[in-house]
């Protein structure tokens, strides 16, 4: 089972690298950023972890069962909906990635501005963002890959469009579940939906919502990511009220869209909002909700909304 060779290119472009047959790893911004003391990426900022421990990976690169208006990936190139055949193993996959890290982390050696007690501390992730490309429930051995690296003593994040509630079924009955779970939530109405996540599968609608019913069952932390795209998905407040319910008590991330990569084929410039715009319609949601916000960094555009206005910081009890 490998990526095309269309995609791959057009992934190592964008500086990612392959492991093996069907895993992409990157080193995010904000970890660079973090090895130079130059600021941490909000989710250390809301969470806890540490941006310069943290790989972002995928397992499921080019296998995705939507094509979001909004994604900066060339998901015009996706493989396909699901992955078939014999995949690689968890423990290839997180050695694999391992070594992907420490590789593209060499150079950072020479570079005077960084702190060299993090740069020593990076070459053994403790923090594994599955989000990078593709949608990761895809890979059959998923629920494994978490608990080999909850094993290591690393914490996990899996972001999720939600068209597969099924798979976080088993992965709560087998106690597979990552430290924290991610469920991408775009669009409040079925209209939207097709208009903005653009899905592969008929059914798409009934599945997403599935998934958000089945989360107040879920014993782990859990997060609600809204893409806030201006002039299309930032206003139906209620609308938006009346699906995040479902959800339950659960943190929800309201991140401006960013014109970057190939959704700048899809999107304008324009559809980009500004940090007080989505704070503003944060506090709109929030107050609908009868929650409040929890945290905010404005360089991410991003704000955090709490049933309490607080936020807990992961703990190794959490792992």
């Amino acid at each position: 089972m490998k990526s095309c060779e269309k995609l791959k290119k057009a992934l190592e472009k964008m500086h990612y690298e392959f492991i093996g047959n069907h895993t992409a790893l990157e080193i995010c911004s904000w970890t660079k950023k973090s090895l130079r003391d130059e600021g941490v990426c909000y989710k250390e900022k809301f969470y806890g972890i540490k941006s310069h421990r943290c790989a972002q990976m995928s397992p499921a690169a080019g296998f995705c069962d939507q094509k979001c208006v909004f994604c900066w990936r060339p998901h015009e190139l996706n493989i396909g909906i699901q992955m078939k055949g014999d995949v690689d193993s968890p423990e290839e996959i997180i050695e694999g990635c391992i070594i992907a890290q420490r590789r593209k982390l060499s150079g950072f050696g020479g570079n005077e501005k960084v702190n060299t007690k993090k740069l020593k501390e990076a070459q053994d992730p403790s923090q594994w963002a599955i989000s990078l490309t593709g949608e990761p429930t895809l890979y059959p051995k998923l629920g494994e890959l978490v608990e080999d690296l909850r094993r290591k003593g690393c914490s996990t994040f899996i972001v999720s469009n939600g068209m597969h509630p099924e798979v976080l079924e088993k992965l709560a009955k087998e106690k597979q579940l990552p430290t924290q779970l991610y469920i991408s939530l775009d669009a409040p109405t079925y209209e939207l939906h097709k208009k903005i996540n653009i899905p592969l599968r008929k059914d798409s609608w009934k599945r997403l919502n599935k998934t958000l019913k089945l989360l107040p069952k879920l014993k782990t932390r859990k997060v609600i990511r809204i893409t806030l795209i201006k002039d299309l998905n930032d206003s139906n407040i209620k609308e938006w009220v009346k699906i995040l319910k479902q959800a339950g008590d659960l943190y929800i991330e309201v991140k401006g869209y960013m014109w970057v990569g190939y959704s700048r084929k899809r999107l304008k410039k324009e559809n980009m909002p500004y940090h007080e715009e989505v704070k503003d319609f944060s506090k709109k949601l929030a107050k609908e909700l009868g929650w409040k916000i929890a945290d905010e960094s404005k360089r991410s555009r991003v704000v955090l909304i709490s049933k309490d206005g607080k936020v807990k910081k992961i703990s190794k009890s959490d792992i």
